[in-house]
């Protein structure tokens, strides 16, 4: 998942200007209170800063990858 399919996901599945501003705002705890935009330009891999902000909205599996719903790979570690 790229930093671009992040974004897409942001608008499709929470709106534009809700999820912008979730992205900004939301401190997630795993990735040390860091918002996802933080946690974006600190380096963090898109998919797994997106599933940590579903998780923490509470965004179920079924919602969480928009109309395509494929979720893309996890990354290699």
């Amino acid at each position: 998942m790229t930093e671009r399919d992040f974004w897409e996901l942001v608008e499709e599945v929470l709106g534009r200007t809700y999820g912008r501003s979730m992205a900004c705002d939301v401190a997630l705890p795993e990735l040390d209170d860091m918002s996802s935009v933080e946690a974006l330009a600190a380096g963090e891999e898109p998919r797994v800063v997106w599933n940590l902000l579903c998780d923490h909205l509470q965004i179920p599996d079924s919602r969480r990858w928009g109309r395509d719903h494929v979720a893309p790979p996890m990354p290699a570690k």
